[in-house]
């Protein structure tokens, strides 16, 4: 197991140090395989947590809050249901929710809104209601985001870290709200060490990541992303499509 997890964080943590997004893309699929549905979202959770806190802390002066207050303000519509659906999910369904949820994210990603530029509160509303929808469910914001990020033009720069504070705002809510809906298999929680050692892959990846960031484009390490997201994602509807009928 934790030879599919480890790697999974770190390749997502360094590719989200350049790109601004990429950990929940890349572990969500990877932890469902490993995990099962629930128990992976769980983990990708606490690892966007984790890997938001330290990212946030090395941009915070980039960071629009304005952006973030009203984004994560706004995911808690989404959120709160969606902690009932997994609460309410059998393991494998998730786990096809999960694969599902990534194959179209990267389809919205590729071929996301580019014509004309808009703004409004309620756009803004509607995207964090999304992200925090995805994110509680399948693990995964990063589409609803990256759309958003798009369709107002925001500057790469600020838009990369502004998500990490947005991120890490989103698993911690996703969790709590996990929590109260009775939505976590408390006998099968992963271990104190495996949070450890995600922890360390983390620091880590951003270690390896910083210096990387004025020689990789982002759009290479969004392109890295997609496609090992997608290949986790095949993998994850298949092992989800075997428990339902295998």
């Amino acid at each position: 197991m934790l030879w599919l997890i480890l790697p999974a964080v770190l390749l997502g943590t360094v590719l989200q140090r350049i790109s601004g997004t990429g950990v929940g893309l890349v572990v969500a699929p990877a932890f469902a395989i490993a995990l099962g549905g629930s128990n992976g979202v769980f983990l990708t959770n606490v690892t966007t947590t984790v890997s938001g806190f330290l990212l946030t802390c090395a941009l915070w002066r980039m960071v629009n809050w304005k952006q973030w207050s009203i984004l994560c303000a706004s995911a808690l519509i989404g959120t709160v249901p969606g902690a009932v659906i997994v609460r309410l999910t059998p393991g494998p369904i998730l786990q096809l929710v999960v694969g599902l949820v990534v194959l179209l994210g990267m389809v919205v990603i590729l071929v996301g809104n580019q014509g004309s530029e808009r703004y409004g509160k309620g756009l803004t509303v509607a995207s964090g209601a999304a992200g925090g929808l995805l994110n509680v469910t399948a693990g995964v914001a990063a589409p609803a985001m990256v759309v958003y990020s798009r369709v107002t033009r925001w500057k790469q720069a600020e838009y990369s870290a502004t998500m990490q504070p947005v991120f890490m705002t989103l698993g911690v809510t996703s969790l709590a709200a996990k929590f109260l809906a009775g939505a976590v298999q408390h006998a099968s929680t992963p271990t104190p060490w495996l949070f450890v050692g995600v922890a360390a892959m983390v620091l880590l990846g951003l270690g390896i990541g910083t210096p990387l960031v004025k020689r990789v484009p982002a759009s290479t390490a969004r392109t890295l992303a997609l496609i090992l997201a997608g290949s986790g994602a095949v993998l994850a509807i298949l092992k989800g499509a075997l428990g339902l009928f295998g």
